[in-house]
């Protein structure tokens, strides 16, 4: 079998009130990681703006944009400038009063190649996503693209396994999750630290039982709570990209903006399949009862 390897690059950064700043700091990142020879880029979670879900605010729709629209038309350009498949992630304004959390990829036309509609919807103190976002309703499809089939969810997604497997039985080559996730002050270092430990235990967990690679990028940065009721959000950052057995293959740090992009060799998830073939053992025939709110 011919040896596949993709050059994948991630970009981890700080966001700020100013759009426009946030902007033009994306596209500075992104041409960084594409000269760099990067094929595939990864964003983090709804980029282009402050996290704004930490109050509860009818004004925060304003921020929303129809797809296509002025960032699909903006991220296409560079996708295309470049030559990459680029993932991004966007407040999708649907229909009055009907919003989704979207991640759309780009073909390295520049092209929309598709997109995902974040299922799993938060609503946890600082992360108030049920107000702004609607759930997915287009389900766990992977996105064909010309460097292979991307399974991609959004952030909350990446705790619950069965989204993770389903893209995997349809065919995903790479598991993707743009991501917003931080401690709150109030915290203890211990706890910090096995919250951040249980994120990626838990995605490293997706690529071995499914035998896949997974991306995993988040923001990083303190962003304040407009509200005053907390003392803001610290994204720890950790992007990562770990391999089919759940290897660590980088990580950025918890605290900086960082760029990195690596070699990520897709033999391996067919080698690691075959060593330990984690789907053919599946007794499907046994599983109905997963579909069960919870079993009395």
């Amino acid at each position: 079998m011919e040896r596949k390897v993709i050059k994948v690059g991630i970009v981890q950064q700080s966001c700020s009130a100013d759009f426009k700043g946030n902007i033009e700091k994306l596209k500075n990142n992104i041409k960084d990681v594409a000269q760099k020879g990067a094929q595939l880029v990864v964003l983090q979670e709804l980029h282009n703006s402050l996290y704004f879900c930490q109050v509860e605010d009818t004004n925060m729709f304003d921020l929303a944009e129809s797809i296509p629209g002025p960032s699909t038309d903006f991220y296409g350009t560079l996708a295309k400038e470049y030559g990459i498949v680029l993932v991004t992630s966007l407040f999708e304004r649907r229909a009055p009063g009907l919003y989704h959390n979207t991640a759309v990829v780009f073909e390295k036309d520049g092209t929309i190649a598709g997109k995902y509609r974040k299922m799993h919807i938060p609503d946890d103190p600082a992360y108030y996503e049920k107000f702004y976002f609607t759930p997915g309703d287009i389900g766990f499809e992977p996105i064909e693209t010309s460097i292979g089939k991307l399974g991609v969810q959004v952030c909350w997604d990446q705790w619950y396994p069965e989204g993770a497997r389903l893209m995997a039985l349809k065919g995903a080559e790479i598991l993707i999750y743009p991501t917003a996730i931080g401690w709150e002050s109030s915290d203890t270092d211990d706890e910090k630290a096995r919250q951040c430990d249980a994120w990626t235990t838990v995605q490293r967990g997706h690529a071995v039982a499914n035998g896949l690679p997974v991306i995993s990028v988040n923001r990083v940065g303190h962003e304040d709570d407009p509200s005053g009721q907390t003392n803001g959000i610290q994204f720890w950052g950790n992007s990562f990209i770990a391999g089919p057995q759940g290897e660590i293959l980088a990580k950025a740090s918890n605290s900086k903006e960082e760029n990195i992009v690596i070699e990520l060799d897709m033999q391996r998830s067919e080698n690691v399949r075959r060593w330990w073939p984690f789907l053919r053992d599946r007794r499907i025939e046994k599983f109905d009862d997963l579909a069960k709110r919870f079993i009395d």
